[in-house]
């Protein structure tokens, strides 16, 4: 049973050390939602979540040290983002197209969804992207695929962390470690679907209906 998640991910570091990693899916199993996944620092993986159904479920995909439920919410003309998530305050906006972006975007939607072309383009993930992955275990038996559609820059961030300016925007680096993957080094949102591959079991669809 596959569960499909279409929305964009953005990625960013901020000075501090801080890097964030934002989920915002106005299609979903779970309907429309947003989420956040921190890494701070010291290395603490936080998971920024809007319902108990959304934790349960992103927090069997990755792995956190501390799962918080509350108000998530996201806002965007197109180009800036305003992501609100208690403690996190953040906004981010976005550049031209990249170069890569424009490759992603020549490629058929129904290929570039479909799993079997989602593994190859992991063989080349793996070599030009370091820490990027676009197929791996997704914890509980289930296998999870990153069909990546577009990307665009993010050229400048504000990071707040409990009232804290974070500094200026900054690389994900090191990696984040919520997966069998990070976001791209330079900060960037991603148009994307997700695809979660289950034997049913685990399924988001099968969590709402019952």
């Amino acid at each position: 049973m596959d569960d499909r998640f279409d929305g964009f991910i953005a990625g960013l570091g901020a000075a501090s050390g801080l890097r964030a990693v934002v989920g915002h899916w106005p299609r979903s199993p779970l309907g429309a939602f947003t989420d956040v996944m921190v890494e701070q620092p010291g290395g603490h993986r936080l998971l920024l979540a809007p319902s108990d159904a959304v934790a349960e479920f992103v927090s069997a995909t990755y792995t956190f040290d501390e799962v918080r439920v509350g108000p998530v919410t996201a806002r965007t003309d197109g180009v800036r983002w305003v992501v609100d998530a208690a403690p996190l305050a953040l906004e981010f906006t976005t550049g031209r197209r990249s170069g890569l972006g424009l490759l992603l975007r020549a490629v058929p939607r129904r290929l570039a969804v479909a799993p079997a072309w989602i593994s190859v383009v992991d063989v080349v993930a793996r070599r030009v992207l370091p820490g990027v992955r676009t197929r791996g275990s997704a914890g509980g038996g289930r296998e999870e695929f990153y069909a990546a559609l577009d990307l665009h820059r993010i050229t400048s961030a504000a990071v707040d962390w409990d009232g804290a300016d974070q500094g200026p925007l900054a690389p994900v680096d090191p990696p984040v470690r919520f997966g069998f993957g990070s976001t791209p080094r330079s900060p960037a949102l991603t148009r994307v679907t997700t695809i979660v591959r289950s034997s049913g079991a685990g399924s988001a669809g099968r969590r709402r209906a019952s």
